[in-house]
């Protein structure tokens, strides 16, 4: 499976993005990470066989992470975003993952490249 992600940029704190992931082929649970300039890469958000979604507490109320199944599709909408949001934000898909891994970026098989975002103050 190889995954392509889309729809990083540059945005003012307060604003929104979006990104978008799509997969060459189906896929049953989707997340997204995220790194910072010196930081290690940190889970974001992640959608786990169609059925839960998980957020980490930081984005928690600001982002919302959905899938278009007919599309192999994930996306991230932004919002309320902070300069603290600035990252590459990768996504990534596996379709053996076990609920108490979603979480954690080894679980993942396949990866997409990063895309940017941006937010300034």
């Amino acid at each position: 499976v190889q995954l392509q992600a889309s729809g990083g940029g540059l945005a003012q704190a307060g604003g929104s993005l979006r990104l978008s992931c799509t997969a060459s082929g189906r896929t049953l649970s989707y997340a997204w990470f995220r790194q910072a300039p010196g930081k290690e890469r940190e889970f974001v958000a992640a959608t786990f066989r169609g059925t839960n979604t998980f957020y980490a507490d930081s984005v928690k109320g600001r982002f919302t992470i959905s899938r278009d199944n007919p599309r192999n599709t994930v996306n991230l909408q932004m919002n309320n975003l902070s300069p603290e949001d600035t990252a590459v934000y990768y996504c990534a898909a596996d379709n053996g993952l076990i609920l108490s891994s979603v979480r954690r970026s080894s679980a993942y098989k396949y990866w997409g490249q990063g895309t940017q975002v941006t937010v300034s103050s």
